[in-house]
């Protein structure tokens, strides 16, 4: 499937689906903001921050999900299709270690250049014992769903037709995307930017969201269960 394809799917006039997509972002950032303020600092501990999270992210994959079926689309809309499951996923394998290698190379230069970033991920991020080593997979599968089905599938769809362009799309789905990492820092931001820009190219490329869920998953597991492990604090 290509970008043309990918347009297709969608349903109603632009102005419909702009109205849509900014009622959308109108529930996501309130309901983030509210998942924070209700998240104390002396109670961010991995279990709660999990939970939170697995919470929030089912929400808006749902919502992500009504959206599409009120408006009579196909799943395939949102990248939804598992036609070529296991060659996705040997895709997804592939393609992770360049964009791994690359985002890292890009957050060293940028932290060189002066933005902050983070020399570990913080506390509330890091499981610690075997009941929440299974929490953070169950944790790390939801995110990895939910947020390319968000913010690939659901917004590409819509930013697409808003704006008539798949480059102002991935742009701009890239960026909303990077600003719900800002605890990461400036250079932690850019670089989850780049990363979403790589993820939403692959999608628009495959005609699946089967690969970005595969290369997310493991960028996550990396950061918040391997390298943790590997560095002891």
């Amino acid at each position: 499937m290509n970008t043309f394809d990918m347009g297709k799917h969608a349903r109603g006039s632009r102005l419909s689906q702009l109205g849509e997509l900014l009622l959308f972002l109108l529930v996501i950032f309130p309901v983030v903001a509210a998942m924070m303020v209700l998240l104390r600092p002396s109670e961010l501990t991995f279990t709660t921050v999990a939970l939170h999270t697995i919470v929030l992210q089912s929400v808006l994959l749902a919502v992500a999900v009504g959206l599409v079926r009120w408006r009579g689309e196909p799943l395939a809309a949102l990248g939804l299709r598992f036609g070529r499951y296991w060659r996705e996923v040997q895709w997804g394998v592939l393609l992770f270690a360049p964009m791994y290698v690359g985002a890292a190379l890009l957050e060293a230069l940028l932290r060189e250049a002066g933005l902050s970033g983070l020399d570990a991920p913080p506390s509330f991020l890091v499981p610690v014992g075997p009941e929440e080593m299974l929490l953070a997979l169950v944790f790390l599968v939801v995110v990895a769903i939910a947020e390319e089905v968000v913010f690939r599938g659901y917004l590409l769809l819509r930013l697409r037709v808003v704006l008539g362009s798949p480059v102002g799309a991935v742009i701009v789905g890239s960026i909303i995307f990077a600003l719900g990492h800002g605890y990461q820092g400036g250079a932690g931001v850019v670089t989850i930017g780049a990363v979403g820009a790589v993820l939403a190219l692959v999608y628009l490329w495959r005609g699946s969201l089967v690969a970005p869920m595969v290369m997310h998953f493991l960028q996550n597991f990396l950061g918040i269960v391997v390298m943790p492990l590997a560095v002891p604090s």
